[in-house]
């Protein structure tokens, strides 16, 4: 069997993409440890109410040591659920001092949306059924804007909130 000499230089480019392509696959995953998260929490989404920290009181900012503190937030049809202030309020905004260490908890009743903190290393999908958490430590000040980049409806461009980041 006689094969180009064209085709010979393609196949012997292609299975050698390929190779490498698999080693650093393999690199990744058995040297590294990089893995598909497989420990994802579940919550019934008919009843997010239900886990502690997506009830009412527990929305929102909380400070759970010196410089950590936990986001817990709802994404819902074209919100997002911060908690309300004393006075029945939803809270729109947050802020949160410079260097601290922060675990944001989100999850959502109903379809998927995206929870992107711009600017910043946040960056998840949220699913019903699913509670998606990203711990990072914020160390540049400013405000940034929290948004949907997930298609989650008409209401879509209306799905946002603030983060503060101050000295």
């Amino acid at each position: 069997m006689h094969i180009h000499k064209y085709e010979k230089i393609w196949l012997i480019f292609g299975i050698s993409a390929l190779v490498i392509f698999l080693v650093i696959l393999g690199f990744g995953a058995f040297w590294q440890g990089t893995h598909p998260q497989s420990h994802g929490v579940t919550i019934d989404p008919e009843n997010i109410e239900a886990h502690e920290a997506f009830q009412e009181d527990n929305l929102g900012l909380t400070k759970v040591g010196d410089d950590k503190y936990i986001v817990n937030i709802i994404a819902s049809a074209f919100n997002y659920n911060l908690g309300t202030d004393e006075d029945g309020t939803p809270v729109k905004h947050i802020r949160i001092p410079k260097g601290a260490t922060v675990l944001f908890q989100v999850t959502t009743p109903d379809v998927v949306h995206g929870f992107n903190v711009a600017g910043t290393n946040v960056n998840m999908m949220v699913e019903p059924g699913y509670i998606s958490s990203l711990e990072t430590e914020l160390n540049k000040p400013g405000e940034y804007t929290i948004v949907c980049n997930e298609y989650c409806g008409v209401g879509h461009h209306m799905m946002y909130a603030t983060l503060e980041v101050y000295e």
